[in-house]
């Protein structure tokens, strides 16, 4: 599943299922292909090796940087905060800007960032593009791949895909635009079907077919990666999980969620919050993005630092295999010492293994008290440093430590017309905390702050204890 996440005709690396099948020489001649579930029979081998799959995985993201052209698109991570202040100025949100320094002491309540005005928004959704905007570049063109020999799609492979999910096959080309071309505009398939099963038989149902027919396909959830994985090369089939964004059950004493892969991050927030439950995960981009995609690109987040990776807060998974076979690891218990932990193999995959169909995750209790810093710091070596500080003065209510450089900074305000909450720096942090006493939280960030202050490892800051205001940015 992508998220929400690219060469010379050689042999490829050996498949992951298969160790005496080489992987598909696509496989290895695009820096940033598509994740692309292939049913595929390696020549002059019988029936028990028509199983193999392969999927094109993406590799580093560095073709975000090639030539330079990318770079004004980039929004680091780390600012996640600093769209969500957009959504704040848009909905007429009045906020005073109160900066401090080294000379005084936290104030015990201060607006963030500033006062930025209303600016215009940036919306990460895969469903629509400007009509000004530029055609892109089919990856076909753009990069010396060649189209494996895959079949390729028929009417009577439409009329069989209309029997399995009637009314949603789709073949209008401008409906598949948006689901052909990723978030940063970089890469674009010809894909001409786009599948929108419900469920996890459904999905089955439709590998099982394309295995038998050697039809390509490309699965995709909310299509907000960055690096082109989520889209096709060629002309694959698009298998969407949008639909499948049902919540099977929630455990109210554990805090355990099952829900199916198409499930949008921001839902499910909300959802368990309502509940006294958060999600381990946050993203830039929880609005679009499927927590199908976020296990199976294995996604950090900002709250990585408090709740670690998803393999720690993944307690099962269903996946469905090339051939149509359903995998049911979709276990609810969090201490489980039986056997294979088969899941462990599917997060952060990346769709090399299989289509993620359903999620079992662990949700923490939702903290009553959240702070946020942001401070500037003179150098790198001051950034690591206040971060062994933050993490042995803040201890057990850190949550969050992200830092960027003044290029990103400078990005930010230029692109998206907003204004630094402090003083120009080299470098920037961003710290949350949360916890569940706030008096207790807001002393030991005010020690923390005035320790890195009166140091020099800081030189400027503002901080965030209003939680209607917090609320908002998110």
């Amino acid at each position: 599943m992508p998220g929400s996440g690219s060469r010379a005709a050689r042999p490829g690396p050996l498949s992951p299922m298969c160790p005496s099948t080489p992987l598909l020489e696509a496989e290895t001649s695009l820096p940033h292909p598509g994740r692309h579930l292939c049913s595929w029979t390696r020549p002059g081998l019988g029936p028990s090796w028509a199983s193999s799959v392969v999927f094109q995985s993406c590799r580093s993201c560095h073709l975000l940087f090639r030539a330079g052209a990318m770079v004004p698109h980039l929004v680091p991570r780390q600012l996640v905060r600093l769209f969500r202040w957009q959504v704040a100025c848009a909905r007429g949100a009045s906020v005073q800007p109160r900066t401090w320094a080294a000379a005084s002491r936290i104030p015990s309540l201060l607006s963030p960032w500033g006062a930025m005005g209303t600016s215009r928004l940036v919306c990460r959704s895969s469903s629509s593009t400007s009509p000004c905007a530029p055609e892109v570049v089919l990856t076909q063109e753009r990069y010396p791949v060649t189209r494996l020999p895959f079949s390729v799609v028929s009417e009577e492979d439409l009329e069989a895909f209309e029997r399995i999910i009637p009314g949603r096959v789709v073949t209008d080309p401008e409906v598949l635009e948006a689901s052909n071309v990723d978030w940063l505009r970089t890469v674009r398939g010809g894909s001409k079907v786009l599948l929108r099963p419900r469920t996890s038989q459904e999905v089955a149902h439709i590998l099982r077919y394309c295995h038998e027919r050697n039809l390509a396909v490309n699965p995709q959830g909310g299509n907000t990666g960055m690096v082109g994985g989520s889209v096709p090369v060629f002309d694959e089939i698009i298998l969407s999980t949008a639909q499948m964004n049902q919540v099977i059950s929630f455990h109210s004493v554990s805090g355990t969620l099952v829900c199916q892969a198409g499930c949008v991050l921001e839902e499910l927030s909300r959802y368990v919050e309502e509940r006294g439950f958060v999600m381990p995960l946050d993203l830039g981009a929880k609005g679009s993005c499927h927590i199908g995609g976020n296990v199976a690109t294995n996604a950090g987040g900002l709250r990585f630092l408090r709740y670690g990776s998803l393999h720690g807060t993944v307690l099962g998974l269903e996946v469905v295999l090339a051939d149509g076979t359903i995998l049911n690891c979709l276990t609810s218990l969090r201490k489980d010492n039986t056997g294979y932990d088969l899941k462990q193999l599917f997060i952060g995959s990346e769709g090399t293994l299989g289509v993620i169909t359903a999620v079992s995750i662990q949700c923490p209790p939702k903290p009553t008290a959240v702070n946020v810093a942001f401070l500037g710091c003179p150098g790198f070596a001051e950034v690591l440093q206040t971060f062994s500080s933050c993490r042995g003065l803040l201890g057990e209510i850190l949550s969050a430590y992200e830092f960027m450089d003044a290029e990103c900074m400078r990005l930010v305000t230029h692109h998206l017309c907003l204004t630094s909450p402090v003083q120009e720096s080299p470098f920037y942090v961003l710290i949350e905390t949360s916890g569940s006493r706030a008096e207790h939280d807001a002393e030991k960030l005010s020690d923390f702050l005035e320790q890195v202050l009166s140091s020099g490892l800081v030189t400027d800051g503002t901080v965030a204890t209003d939680q209607m205001k917090l609320k908002q940015w998110e």
